[in-house]
């Protein structure tokens, strides 16, 4: 079975970060987003991806093939943003009408029992009850508990069971016809050709599918969402103890990640923060952050802040969200 991961979204809410790297790259505890998705994938049995790239899909294609070569990739080119559903109907001939496939959004960290999924041997969506489910594809369940009809983005749900963007899927020969269909008639939700209304067609079409529960689930596309995403997977995936030498003339609050080749001196580091490769920070309070690799603090305190890679920053008494090879001087030294 093959995994589909689209990955080809700008991610306009998370600039100026996605200006210069893809949303799914943006780390958290330690890795790529992602690489917390593939794991999980791997962990279920998973080693054969097709990835549909975009903006910047060489540096993910760069990440696949440089971190995960002991998996089977394929890259497909989605260059105009038209949904989900045309991202997978891109992909239509790296999958068999008889193969069933995983569909995973590339921004979206999950926690889930997939291996007890897959042997059901019936298709099925991830969903999680939420407050407002008026920004999500829904999900209304009949009686026996599977799908009766599925809605993107409705203004007055019926549900509050959001898909989280995970589907599994055994119909893939039906898949693609409506994929198809909907393509060449343009039916399209809100401007765009959506995966749901593919699903909603496929059971139109006689397909069954149900639901399964998602524990955990992040939709990674806003600083806040991110660093919360940080904190909870600092806090429950467990993460390497900190070095010896870090401690000294450091004071480390776990739970932290930094990065073997990070450096740092005459600072409070903690809790809930990630420091990427090659970072230095000096004489800093740094908490509830994500500091990017090759990145400079010095004289800084920083709580609820997203630190591009490559970045420079000295002085800071506050909340920052700076892009990659910023720099900045806020009073500190030079």
């Amino acid at each position: 079975m093959k995994a589909i991961i689209p990955v080809a979204g700008i991610g306009s809410r998370l600039k100026p970060h996605t200006t210069t790297q893809p949303k799914s790259l943006i780390p958290v505890a330690g890795k790529p987003i992602l690489g917390h998705i593939l794991d999980r994938l791997i962990d279920a049995g998973i080693t054969e991806f097709v990835f549909i790239i975009g903006h910047l899909g060489d540096k993910i294609e760069q990440y696949i093939t440089s971190h995960y070569t002991h998996c089977s990739a394929e890259f497909v080119i989605q260059t105009l943003g038209k949904g989900t559903g045309h991202a997978i109907w891109l992909a239509r001939e790296t999958f068999s009408d008889d193969e069933p496939v995983l569909i995973v959004l590339g921004d979206t960290i999950f926690e889930a029992d997939l291996k007890s999924v897959f042997s059901a041997g019936i298709s099925s969506l991830g969903v999680k009850k939420v407050d407002d489910p008026r920004q999500f594809g829904v999900a209304e369940l009949e009686d026996d508990g599977s799908i009766r009809r599925l809605v993107e983005k409705p203004s007055i749900p019926k549900s509050n069971l959001a898909l989280v963007g995970l589907y599994y899927i055994r119909e893939t020969g039906i898949l693609k016809q409506c994929l198809e269909y909907n393509i060449e008639h343009e039916i399209r939700t809100q401007n765009e050709f959506h995966l749901t209304d593919a699903l909603q067609c496929m059971m139109e079409k006689g397909a069954k599918i149900t639901t399964f529960s998602v524990e955990n689930w992040f939709d990674c596309g806003k600083k806040e969402i991110i660093l919360q995403t940080n904190k909870n997977l600092l806090r429950h995936d467990g993460i390497a103890p900190v070095s010896e030498h870090l401690k000294q003339n450091n004071i480390i609050v776990p739970p932290v990640y930094i990065a073997p080749t990070a450096k740092i001196e005459n600072s409070i580091i903690g809790p809930d923060v990630s420091v990427g490769e090659h970072a230095v920070i000096t004489r800093s309070i740094v908490k509830n952050s994500i500091i990017g690799q090759n990145a400079q603090l010095q004289s800084a305190i920083l709580e609820n802040s997203l630190i591009g890679s490559d970045s420079s920053l000295i002085g800071a008494v506050q909340s920052m969200n700076i892009g990659d090879g910023a720099e900045m001087n806020l009073g500190g030294e030079s």
